[in-house]
């Protein structure tokens, strides 16, 4: 007896989309961390301010992956 309600993708709607937002917000993380004016990245930007956004970035990825997808979408 097959279930006819499966869908052939991993995730949902709302996961992918969240997973967009956090590639993105790592995408930002790491542009901040390459336009730090110091040598080797060792300003602000390339210490500080650039790492937290892509830790943020991983953050909303590790909830895009456990977000349990709605039944009504």
């Amino acid at each position: 007896m097959e279930n006819q309600n499966r869908t052939p993708f991993a995730f949902g709607k709302r996961n992918y989309q969240i997973m967009l937002l956090g590639l993105a917000v790592m995408a930002i993380g790491f542009i901040l961390m390459a336009m730090d004016s110091e040598p080797y990245g060792y300003g602000f930007l390339g210490l500080t301010l650039g790492p937290i956004v892509l830790m943020v970035g991983f953050i909303i990825q590790f909830f895009a992956i456990f977000a349990k997808p709605r039944k009504d979408v």
